[in-house]
């Protein structure tokens, strides 16, 4: 609940930064950010737009991609979740296709300064009232994404300063969320590729 303990001012975009990946999960937090608020969590298949326009023509034309000689970079294509399951712990389930390059998780939290965590309760239900009445409580929107070439790249806006100038971007911002995504990508990919109703970002 505390995971973020970056500032704005330590987290430069370094030379290691996958532009792919970063563009993509910018491009999800940009639009999970116009639907507001209070959303559940969301899962993003990100996959190659050069490769997906040509296996997927009638799906690629439908996110408005046409030409694999001029599509370039990751395509985010939303996948849907069932049930009441926390995200984390669905993450610790997902084995990807072959056909996914990468992935990005977006999930809304409290944040609490690092002095707080000395009183945070253990018990997750009380962990969870203390967050919510803390008077230096941020609420925060996160997006983790990782390739499975081993890049990673996380944004994070926050609700008190919600503008896209605002959002702060970096390789490593939420390492356990990060963690949890980057496992779905270890190992041998699915070999059953379904065809599921996706909704493009």
């Amino acid at each position: 609940m505390t995971e973020p303990t970056a500032t704005p001012a330590e987290v430069p975009e370094g030379p290691e930064t996958d532009p792919a990946l970063a563009a993509a999960v910018r491009e999800v937090e940009a639009h999970v950010a116009e639907a507001g608020w209070d959303q559940p969590a969301r899962l993003y298949a990100l996959v190659d737009t050069a490769a997906l326009v040509t296996r997927e023509p009638a799906l690629a034309a439908s996110l408005g991609l046409a030409d694999p000689t001029t599509a370039t970079g990751l395509t985010p294509v939303e996948q849907e979740l069932a049930g009441e399951e926390p995200l984390e712990r669905l993450l610790e389930h997902i084995v990807w296709p072959a056909t996914v390059v990468g992935c990005a998780a977006v999930v809304e939290r409290l944040v609490l300064p690092p002095a707080a965590d000395a009183e945070l309760p253990d018990e997750a239900a009380a962990a969870t009232a203390y967050a919510r009445s803390h008077p230096d409580r941020q609420e925060v929107r996160l997006v983790a994404g990782a390739t499975r070439g081993g890049a990673t790249y996380c944004a994070l806006r926050m609700r008190a300063h919600d503008d896209g100038a605002s959002v702060v971007g970096g390789t490593d911002l939420v390492p356990g969320l990060l963690e949890l995504v980057v496992a779905t990508l270890a190992g041998d990919p699915a070999e059953d590729v379904a065809e599921e109703a996706v909704e493009g970002s």
